[in-house]
């Protein structure tokens, strides 16, 4: 099987339905006095349903107007992995720019699908002169395992509108 990773169009962000996001969640990590703790779950993560996936078109075709970057990862023809670059330069000297959304499709995990998806971003990201990448990773042991393993820290200061938007995340950089 051959994963080929491409920039994809605005127009395709649609092709997201076609991820199968579900997930068994058995740890949960917590953001606690200055360290990540471990929550144990037991927790199955379906599928998006349809309303799921109209929210998330809606959501990351605000990320993509301007300059924001949708990368896919493909089978053949069938979309199983997807990452979105925001458009947007925040922090405090505006010069990070968001990774707003990174999914794998449940079969196709652990095979570095998401390291070359992170990889194409991070290059996206450098060439608009991002010195860093912003995340709000999902709480999970697999989300936060990955972007630590992919050399992301801790944020030592939270964007408070993303905070906001997801108290629960875990907010992390990645210097570029």
């Amino acid at each position: 099987m051959e994963i080929n990773i491409r920039d994809m169009e605005k127009e395709e962000l649609h092709r997201i339905r076609e991820i199968d996001r579900s997930e068994k969640v058995r740890l949960m990590y917590v953001y606690e006095g200055g360290s990540l703790k471990t929550v144990e779950q037991n927790n199955d993560v379906p599928r998006w349903n349809e309303a799921q996936v109209e929210e998330n078109i809606k959501m990351l075709a605000a990320k993509l107007e301007g300059e924001g970057k949708l990368v896919g990862a493909f089978d053949e023809n069938l979309l199983v992995g997807i990452a979105v670059l925001g458009n947007t330069f925040i922090g405090e000297h505006e010069d990070e720019l968001q990774m707003s959304f990174m999914y794998v499709s449940d079969q196709y995990r652990r095979q570095g699908i998401a390291k070359r998806l992170m990889d194409r971003v991070c290059e996206l990201a450098k060439e608009r002169g991002a010195k860093r990448l912003y995340i709000s990773a999902t709480e999970t042991e697999s989300a936060v395992g990955f972007y630590l393993n992919y050399g992301c820290t801790l944020a030592s200061k939270v964007n408070e509108d993303l905070y906001s938007l997801e108290p629960e995340d875990i907010h992390m950089i990645k210097e570029l």
